[in-house]
């Protein structure tokens, strides 16, 4: 496994993090497999492992928060989101701050994920939304300032609504948050634009999200493809998006190296941006722990296959399925 400083908080995490939504907020999640999963993933180099309350409304913090008790000699970065008070993903301009983010609902929702970590300091804190029309509201800002100064919060961030990477920067201009969140793969490439070049100049650590488009970057899906009733997926990959992403996908295949998968070519390419400092797949399954993390091992695309997935970049704005 290879590390990367993260940001100005200097923490060296493993490139390959840890996303923990889908043992939480998906059909299939199984704690025992959950658990076998996260451990495999820290005997394998991993030490950054994201979660948020909403995952399952604390269930997948509790699972963090397991796993950094049973691995006691090893420091493993826990970060987590706090939920905005209305719980509507992701932020509308029109939603007003007093119903997302209030001073109270910030202490309450940190104490939350504390108790569900069973810990008394989180390394990372996120907005689990965000809309840039909040950024001069001092509540926020003194809100996160108090929880450092007590200690119950090493380091701020926030993780930006989906095809908004810009939605945010205003923010990240204050100087008090340490990290930012941000879709980010062989698809969604406009954070290279004006949001990767601005956290570099500030010292603002990123964390690659969604790094195989909810699953379309797999390369197993179809446009048959339907997922159990009750998994998000299944809200989120309508006929629109699931026949037009699929399609995105099938054009990337005749440039898989021989001997990689889809999978291991999106991982890759996005590790080849030195602005990211770690990516965050889910990986419920053993078998996706080790296939992920072996990707971390200093071995890059060739630079025409790099440039040649560039050309793949596939600019999206946010619709009503897109949440």
């Amino acid at each position: 496994m290879k590390y990367r400083r993260f940001g100005r908080t200097d923490w060296q995490v493993s490139e390959v993090g840890y996303g923990m939504w889908g043992m939480a907020g998906w059909t299939a999640s199984d704690d025992a497999q959950s658990a076998k999963s996260l451990d495999l993933a820290v005997e394998n180099g991993v030490n950054f492992f994201d979660t948020a309350w909403g995952y399952g409304e604390g269930h997948s913090e509790e699972l963090l928060g397991e796993l950094v008790k049973r691995h006691p000699s090893k420091k493993l970065y826990t970060a987590s989101k706090i939920p905005p008070k209305n719980f509507q993903w992701p932020a509308k301009p029109e939603y007003a701050f007093e119903d997302s983010y209030t001073t109270e609902h910030i202490m309450e929702y940190t104490h939350k994920t504390l108790k569900n970590l069973g810990l008394e300091q989180i390394d990372l804190m996120q907005f689990h939304t965000w809309d840039d029309g909040w950024s001069d509201r001092e509540e926020w800002q003194r809100a996160i300032e108090d929880l450092k100064t007590s200690g119950k919060v090493v380091a701020m961030g926030i993780s930006m609504n989906r095809w908004e990477p810009e939605n945010g920067i205003k923010a990240l201009k204050t100087g008090l948050l340490e990290a930012v969140q941000v879709i980010y793969n062989i698809f969604d490439q406009a954070p290279v634009d004006n949001l990767f070049p601005l956290c570099k100049a500030l010292d603002i650590a990123t964390i690659a999200r969604v790094p195989f488009d909810e699953g379309t970057l797999t390369g197993t899906m179809t446009k048959e493809t339907t997922f159990p009733e009750g998994d998000w997926r299944g809200t989120y990959f309508v006929p629109e998006n699931l026949i037009s992403s699929v399609e995105h996908a099938d054009a990337l295949r005749p440039l898989i190296p021989e001997g990689m998968t889809m999978a291991e070519m999106a991982l890759r390419f996005i590790l080849m941006n030195d602005n990211v400092d770690t990516t965050i797949p889910g990986m419920r399954k053993q078998r996706n722990v080790l296939a992920n993390t072996a990707t971390s091992d200093g071995k890059l695309l060739s630079i025409e296959l790099y440039e040649e997935l560039k050309k793949h970049r596939w600019d999206r704005v946010p619709t009503s399925w897109s949440q």
